[in-house]
């Protein structure tokens, strides 16, 4: 079915769903599960074992799968970010759609989500194709004055080429900087996560494949959403009571064991 979206806001379900009756019960869900990543557990295997102990629906899971990760990765993100104030005449690489949707979705009123290693992430998807919607300029803008106030140099944005009306936005981005005399150029490739773990000096991004392995990141959607979107619809779990616990969660049996680190 096309994207008919004109606006990146809230899914129908979100209020209810994420609701004030529901938090204490999703911040221990999420302390829980992050429990279970700590010690050595599968992403799939304790997202289930959590999810059906607190019946937790699809996109209540999809929160916490994206909120958590373990202390130890968390902990690596943050010793390699950097202030946006220190990028001051520095190049920047940004993950183009990953920074946009996250800056849409707060002009739209969508749930944003504050997680573990101190990212700002949305809960929009894709699906292999984009659509301009009623906050991009907004958006853009927001970015782009953001960039400015901290002194940040040249900036090349990657957009995934196989993503539907890449294209199109790449002329939108394109334009919007000229109209403004930014240092912007706009490249459409098939792994803007390759270049910004291979190439790039900083990369802005929350996603925890880039996070992982870059060299250096800042944290420019969240610096955005906080500093330009006053009103925006953030949701922090760490800072809700969780409910009392009886017992420590029983984690998945040792077969269920990751290879490697969740995301």
């Amino acid at each position: 079915m096309p994207d008919s979206r004109r606006h990146r806001g809230p899914h129908p379900e979100d209020e209810r769903l994420f609701a004030a009756d529901q938090l204490p019960r999703l911040a221990s869900a999420l302390a829980d599960l992050c429990w279970l990543l700590d010690r050595g557990y599968a992403v799939p295997s304790s997202l289930k074992l959590v999810g059906d102990r607190y019946g937790l629906t699809a996109r209540q899971r999809i929160a916490l799968e994206r909120c958590a990760c373990t202390e130890a990765e968390a902990r690596h993100r943050r010793e390699r970010q950097i202030a946006l104030g220190d990028l001051a005449q520095r190049p920047l690489a940004l993950d183009g759609y990953n920074v946009l949707t996250t800056v849409e979705a707060a002009f739209g009123g969508g749930v944003l989500l504050l997680c573990r290693d101190g990212t700002l992430r949305d809960m929009a998807s894709m699906h292999g194709s984009y659509r301009k919607v009623a906050e991009t300029a907004a958006a853009l803008e927001a970015i782009g004055s953001t960039l400015e106030e901290h002194g940040v140099g040249s900036c090349r944005w990657y957009l995934d080429r196989p993503v539907s009306n890449s294209g199109r936005l790449k002329r939108l981005i394109e334009e919007t900087a000229a109209r403004r005399g930014r240092r912007w150029t706009v490249e459409l490739v098939f792994n803007p996560d390759a270049l910004l773990v291979q190439e790039a000096e900083t990369a802005a991004s929350a996603d925890s494949a880039v996070l992982d392995r870059c060299a250096a990141w800042v944290n420019l959607a969240r610096e955005v959403v906080e500093s330009r979107v006053p009103g925006a619809w953030i949701l922090d779990l760490s800072r809700v009571q969780a409910l009392p616990q009886a017992r420590t969660p029983k984690g998945p049996s040792s077969k269920d064991q990751p290879e490697s680190s969740p995301k």
